[in-house]
């Protein structure tokens, strides 16, 4: 347990001196400052520190990962009492690193990725745009914001099951109980996934609608400036939509058994059975991405960037952390359902369901 509480820790801890070194030559003058005028935000609406210049923002980044580093080794070295302000502490530290700090661009790096891998074979505007312009280097630096807030969470994770004797690999003190159940996650599990594929088809309708020229949730002048200032944005947005709705259909997965089995139409691994990693890692960082997003429309929608007449441009994307967490719920969901017996601790063995997913 230990070792598992040291490699997290540890890890968090580099991650932030790394960052906090990153900081201080900022503010002495290095290049690569990822916010305020190099950073690419149009009109600073996006990012939450579009105000901040490398001195005496640099500083503040370095003190940040300085306070990071020392929390994540007080998670490690610390004694009972310490560990609890380190957990304290780190939880805060975790959210603002994986979530505030990063904008909604972040999720348009991610679905965009698959695009501009081939955009290039195409003519007009689009076969003009690589992957350096969904990841410049201010959204990169918020993919390592994200990165980093995942380390100090897994660091605070473990150092709160080492508190409670809790086995470091399946998190459990004692047999599952309550809602940890494989029976009773299945049921929430379904409602989580629910939620995960209704909430964003608002949104992939808006964005269907917009290419066919019909104005829904905004006005025809709203869709014919669009054409005219950046021919085939709308085109984009409905590539963005079927991008989300397929990631809907995935998300069944969590609550079919074609998410526990590979299906037969899949060569060379028709029967085996789905690691439950390989569904619950990219669900979870959809998660934090989606939720990320939807923070930034409701930032905006908060200090009324919007027209309320154009609601079809920003109001579906204000439920977007209703999705995000309905979709964490359900990999967490789908983890407790088929974690089955501890290799480690042992535990876990006793249910029914355990036999069958194992």
């Amino acid at each position: 347990m230990t070792t598992i509480i040291s490699r997290a820790g540890y890890a968090a801890a580099t991650w932030s001196a790394a960052y906090a070194v990153a900081g201080a030559a900022w503010a002495l003058g290095a290049p690569g400052f990822p916010w305020g005028a190099s950073d690419p935000d149009p009109d600073g609406a996006l990012s939450i520190l579009a105000g901040l210049t490398p001195d005496p923002g640099g500083w503040w980044v370095a003190a940040f990962g300085l306070l990071g580093a020392i929390t994540a080794l007080a998670l490690v070295r610390g004694g009972p009492a310490v560990q609890r302000v380190a957990v304290f502490a780190a939880w805060p530290l975790a959210l603002l690193l994986a979530v505030v700090i990063p904008d909604s661009r972040l999720m348009m790096g991610v679905a965009y990725t698959p695009l501009m891998t081939v955009a290039g074979l195409f003519d007009g505007p689009w076969g003009q745009i690589g992957l350096g312009d969904a990841w410049p280097w201010p959204v990169l630096n918020q993919l390592l914001c994200m990165l980093g807030g995942v380390l100090l969470a897994g660091a605070a994770l473990a150092a709160q099951r080492g508190r409670r004797d809790a086995c470091g690999s399946c998190g459990r003190a004692d047999e599952d109980t309550g809602w940890t159940t494989p029976a009773s996650a299945a049921r929430w599990g379904r409602m989580a996934v629910m939620v995960a594929v209704v909430t964003p088809l608002i949104y992939c309708a808006t964005r269907w609608a917009w290419p066919l020229g019909i104005p829904l949730g905004v006005s025809r002048e709203f869709l014919e400036q669009g054409d005219r200032e950046a021919p085939g944005i709308w085109l984009a947005g409905a590539y963005l939509a079927t991008f989300g709705a397929l990631g809907g259909v995935l998300t069944l997965g969590l609550v079919q058994r074609w998410g526990e089995i590979f299906p037969r139409w899949i060569p060379g691994l028709r029967g085996r059975r789905v690691p439950p990693m390989l569904a619950v890692i990219p669900a979870t960082l959809v998660a934090i991405i989606i939720t990320v997003a939807g923070l930034t429309y409701v930032r905006r929608a908060l200090a009324g960037l919007f027209d309320l007449a154009e609601w079809g441009a920003w109001l579906p994307e204000c439920f977007w952390p209703l999705w995000g967490a309905a979709l964490g719920a359900a990999a967490l969901a789908y983890h407790l359902r088929r974690r089955g017996r501890c290799p480690r601790c042992l535990r876990g063995a006793n249910h029914p369901l355990a036999a069958r997913v194992a």
